[in-house]
């Protein structure tokens, strides 16, 4: 099969398109035809060589966890999944060697779901890693009805999803900061804008007026938006970082998601409803992954990024 591999860390350079061997499936695992891999902040660590540390790489590596496609083959400990199945995925495994940029992947059983219907294959394949972060960051500082929350870096691929879910838990006011080109964006995904920078503590005051403080914080931009977050939030330990790990120093708590099935099938159910909106920015072919990641690390992508495979 085609895949894109890298055979060393380094830049976006050392992404090569390649033929490689086709997977084989384990007993809990089901042989996935890619559609669609979102590709994430995440994957450019992995291609720098910034996890190494944290989880073993395999080299020649595929990277991607994000994936939405066909099953092919079910191994024989599967339940719920059969051959023909259209389905999306977080596919984070124990060691980074076989990924989502691929014509195939051997897919987990605990993290994959069945694509809603309504959902084009590019936003399933976006969806299941910055939507699994989003909802279980949320969770972790229990976001929940009459919440005033707040996320940085609103825009983004997790921010986006974030502000919806943030909805969807019941948060009564949701509060986004971006730059001013997205505003208009994220008020038509149901979050009041907020420009960022040096007056941040300010702008929130803005367009909160009274009690100028949020209940909770979803930071997805880290640095200085994290440490003003301590003069607007009631409570500093409802503070959740996807990105900065000075938030746990600080009293808040930093969340790194996990593939999780239920949360899979809640994100799932909330799309295929029309509750929840993937948007691609762009949609690239598998063999111009180096300019997906060079966009990515251009930091200035509005929702997702993906590859279209096949």
């Amino acid at each position: 099969m085609e895949a894109i591999t890298q055979s060393e860390f380094g830049d976006a350079d050392v992404l090569r398109l390649s033929e490689v061997p086709d997977p084989v499936i384990g007993p809990d695992q089901v042989l996935v035809e890619v559609r669609a891999a979102g590709v994430n902040p995440v994957d450019r660590l992995v291609r720098a060589g910034l996890l190494r540390d944290v989880v073993p790489h395999h080299f020649p590596l595929v990277p991607g966890w994000d994936v939405a496609g066909v099953v092919r083959r079910v191994g024989l400990a599967v339940e719920g999944f059969a051959p023909g199945d259209e389905v999306f995925g977080y596919q984070r495994k124990d060691h980074v060697q076989h990924g989502a940029y691929a014509e195939l992947i051997a897919a987990h059983e605990r993290g994959l779901a069945h694509k809603p219907a309504g959902l084009s294959f590019e936003e399933a394949g976006g969806l299941a890693l910055a939507g699994s972060t989003a909802l279980q960051a949320l969770r972790r500082i229990g976001v929940g009805p009459g919440d005033r929350v707040l996320v940085h870096a609103a825009a983004g691929g997790v921010g986006h999803l974030a502000v919806q879910v943030a909805r969807l838990l019941g948060a009564e006011r949701v509060l986004g900061t971006a730059s001013p080109r997205n505003h208009a964006f994220l008020a038509g995904l149901g979050a009041e804008p907020v420009a960022y920078g040096d007056a941040l503590v300010d702008n929130v005051a803005e367009v909160l007026g009274g009690d100028a403080r949020v209940d909770a914080v979803l930071d997805c931009a880290g640095g200085a938006a994290l440490s003003d977050s301590w003069a607007l939030v009631r409570d500093p330990a409802r503070v959740v970082s996807v990105v900065d790990l000075n938030v746990v120093a600080l009293g808040g708590l930093y969340a790194y998601a996990k593939p999780v099935a239920d949360d899979l099938r809640w994100l799932a159910d909330r799309a295929g409803a029309g509750e929840l909106r993937v948007e691609v920015q762009q949609v690239l072919p598998l063999a111009r992954a180096a300019d997906a990641h060079r966009l990515i690390e251009g930091g200035h992508v509005r929702g997702k990024v993906v590859l279209a495979v096949g």
